[in-house]
């Protein structure tokens, strides 16, 4: 692509353009190999908004001859060419830039997200034999050694008690949105360069969802200098994204948030995952967020009445005896509602799921939870959605033998479970011959099943039978989401019970992973967006 190099607006009047340092650094990264997919082993030519951002920061000196950007905020969305970006940096820091004993460092959330940009950089060392052999890499520390000037590029851990004293050349900080708070940033750049004539804090992200966090003060500061509200001319803001003023659903502006794309991202990957977020509130926030680079709340109201009511045909119950089925089970504390849901599985082509929950509560509490509430757990306990257990505690052995008596009439192969609490249940109920699957409650476990159970209640392919008690939990639930874009029930944001629908997800995912001939997972592989 041609590029015409325009020297950043944010240059002082004191400053000058020395093309010469900016060409070095150019000519570095562009000897640089790419190592992944179609682009695998060919020279890293850089886009012209990856090239503007390399000159501006190495070819921008002050009156003294030093760089005047110490610090670099750049934010854009996924699958721009970040990590690569980010990898090529922090090698002309450690080899190209002239630091005797460079010391660079890799920071993240979590030393796995940190490692992603050190393992491109390690692919690209590899790659070049100048490199290589001058260098020791250490994959299992995470750290390249330069022997020709005693430097080093070392990915941290994101504890913040052993980061004082370091004497950083560069820092290469990536997806600081997902900072829990602001410690390690400040650790890293409040003091650790002191040492250092020109120190490079390089800072890379997607937009994030918490607007109290660093990495929104950041995001603020760079708009305000880029609006001119701000001054700071040792701190460079590139900012590629929508504002609330432009209209997300038009593809133009699409271009506009992705510098790469129709390069390193694919206009109808773009398309796809935008006729996701049309339907599915959950995915508009991660294809908003990831995408286009806007900050989104984490907290998604998740399933809308006309979604879930696709599901509302009646189920013929005297087809489903005997037939296979998985179930989730969600208990609660002594006194709120457990949850059990049968997920039966099609048996042909054609076929849909069919979802049979049961809900308990104690009896002696009813009556004071609907006035409390204001939840007609009364009305659905006299219609027989609501099952109640003596007493003012819920009583897990009526429970236990109730899911008995259900495992005589259907063939109830497994039981997920969530641990919390479970642990004198589960052994009773295996007790019975039940088998039970510990399932987890993290993104990990709960993001994969949370988007197929949208996907297949979207299609209609969920049978639940207008159940008012599931309907109810199904529009209370919020959908926390993770910095990739994974989801997961909040049950802290979701304004009430929701525990229903974290059985029914537990279930399916059961229901999927082990129903012959194979999991969906496996022919179409898990939603990611």
């Amino acid at each position: 692509m041609d590029f015409q190099y325009t020297p950043s607006p944010f240059m002082l009047p004191t400053s000058h353009y020395d093309a010469k340092r900016a060409d070095h650094a150019v000519a570095f990264i562009q000897n640089l190999k790419h190592t992944k997919g179609k682009w695998d082993g060919k020279p890293f030519l850089l886009l012209p908004w990856q090239e503007q951002i390399v000159r501006d920061l190495f070819g921008i000196v002050k009156a003294d001859g030093k760089r005047q950007f110490r610090s670099a905020y750049i934010e854009i969305p996924k699958k721009n060419g970040k990590s690569e970006l980010a990898a090529a940096i922090a090698l002309y820091l450690l080899y190209g830039d002239g630091e005797a004993s460079a010391e660079v460092y890799g920071c993240a959330n979590d030393r796995s997200q940190a490692s992603i940009v050190f393992d491109v950089a390690k692919r690209m060392v590899e790659k070049c034999p100048a490199l290589l052999k001058r260098s020791k890499i250490a994959a299992a520390t995470k750290r390249i050694v330069n022997y020709r000037n005693a430097g080093f590029y070392q990915v941290l851990s994101a504890e913040t008690g052993t980061k004082h004293g370091l004497n950083i050349s560069g820092l290469v900080f990536d997806e600081i949105h997902a900072q829990p708070n602001r410690k390690l940033y400040d650790v890293m750049t409040k003091g650790s360069g002191d040492a250092r004539e020109q120190p490079l804090f390089f800072i890379i992200t997607t937009a994030g969802t918490d607007k109290e966090s660093i990495c929104y003060e950041l995001h603020t500061k760079a708009l305000d200098i880029m609006n001119g509200r701000k001054s700071d001319p040792s701190f460079y803001p590139v900012i590629y994204g929508l504002s609330d003023e432009d209209d997300w659903n038009d593809e133009k502006n699409w271009y506009k948030a992705n510098p790469s794309l129709g390069y390193t991202i694919s206009i109808d990957r773009v398309r796809d995952a935008y006729r996701e977020a049309l339907d599915n509130p959950a995915e508009e926030n991660v294809f908003k967020q990831l995408r286009l680079n806007i900050w989104t709340n984490s907290a998604v109201a998740w399933i809308p009445e006309h979604i879930y009511d696709r599901g509302n045909q009646k189920i013929d119950y005297t087809s489903l005896l005997g037939r296979d089925c998985y179930a989730g089970l969600d208990l609660s504390s002594t006194s709120d509602i457990t949850a059990l849901v049968l997920v039966f599985p099609p048996r042909t082509d054609g076929e849909k799921y069919i979802v049979l929950p049961f809900f308990w509560l104690p009896e002696e509490t009813l009556e004071l939870r609907c006035r409390r509430d204001h939840v007609l757990y009364d009305v659905w306990e006299r219609q027989g959605y609501i099952l109640t257990t003596e007493g003012n505690v819920i009583h897990y052995g009526f429970i236990e033998r109730f899911i008995e008596q259900l495992g005589e009439k259907y063939h109830i192969i497994e039981i997920a479970y969530d641990r919390w609490n479970a642990t004198q249940m589960v052994q009773n109920l295996e007790d019975m011959g039940f088998t039970m699957v510990p399932f987890g409650q993290g993104f990990k476990d709960m993001s994969p099943p949370s988007k197929e159970l949208y996907k297949l209640l979207m299609e209609g392919n969920i049978i639940h039978g207008g159940n008012p008690v599931l309907k109810w939990m199904a529009q209370n639930v919020v959908m926390r989401q993770d910095p990739a874009g994974n989801i997961k029930p909040d049950k802290e944001k979701s304004v009430e019970k929701i525990d229903g629908i974290v059985a029914l997800i537990m279930g399916l995912d059961r229901c999927i992973r082990s129903s012959p001939p194979s999991s969906v997972y496996d022919t179409r592989g898990i939603l990611f967006i």
